[in-house]
């Protein structure tokens, strides 16, 4: 089994096991001395550190853009999904967001120490006036922030 592992794999005492992937971007994340430790001894296993494809990316986006997280996931964030889903791997994390796109995506997650995310979808919602938007950031109309909320 193919596994890509984000940035919280590397904080935990989780082993994971099978063909073991991650992107540069998660490396440049780990700091503390846990972290590069974890990553080191996965290193050792065998864990490669492989960059995604520009196509997929853009399927990540386009994803994103759907399911109304794209204000929401980082490039990092971006790079996991769009690894996984070249490689066609599981992607570990506990991140809800990346789970939703994940979803969409059709690419199979596996929580890490969090309960496994349901699907969501948002409703962006200006906190002042209460009209609604497709985007978060500020109001046209009356100035306040626009807020992502649960449909």
């Amino acid at each position: 089994m193919k596994a890509v592992l984000d940035a919280s794999i590397f904080f935990s005492d989780i082993k994971p096991e099978g063909e073991l992937y991650t992107t540069p971007s998660v490396c440049d994340e780990l700091r503390d001395i846990r972290s590069k430790g974890n990553f080191e001894k996965l290193s050792a296993a065998g864990l490669r550190v492989v960059s995604p494809g520009g196509g997929s990316l853009d399927r990540v986006r386009a994803a994103a853009l759907t399911t109304r997280d794209s204000g929401v996931i980082s490039d990092t964030d971006r790079e996991l999904l769009a690894l996984a889903l070249d490689l066609e791997a599981v992607l570990y994390t506990d991140d809800f967001a990346i789970q939703n796109v994940a979803t969409a995506l059709g690419v199979q997650t596996h929580p890490i120490t969090q309960r496994k995310a349901k699907r969501v979808f948002w409703k962006y919602r200006c906190s002042g006036c209460g009209k609604y938007y497709d985007h978060d950031g500020e109001c046209p109309v009356c100035g306040a922030a626009i807020k992502r909320k649960l449909k």
